[in-house]
């Protein structure tokens, strides 16, 4: 039991892995983001999403509304 594993990673090969390791990270991100995300209503793109009449709209504004000075 005497004989326990004990590899020596000097300073400098540490310092290459993390490097090789933080630029792979930092580049994923990166093309995964270039692609860029489709419309889900592809018959009219133009359409407002957003309807100020709407109940769920009302009733946001009317129970968020700030109390009367």
């Amino acid at each position: 039991m005497s004989d326990r594993l004990n590899p020596t990673i000097g300073r400098r090969d540490l310092l290459r892995v993390l490097t090789v390791g933080a630029a792979a990270a930092s580049s994923a991100p990166v093309a995964v983001a270039a692609v860029a995300p489709q419309p889900t209503n592809s018959a009219n793109p133009g359409k407002a999403r957003y309807q100020a009449n709407s109940p769920e709209v009302q009733t946001f504004y009317r129970v968020n509304r700030y109390p009367v000075k």
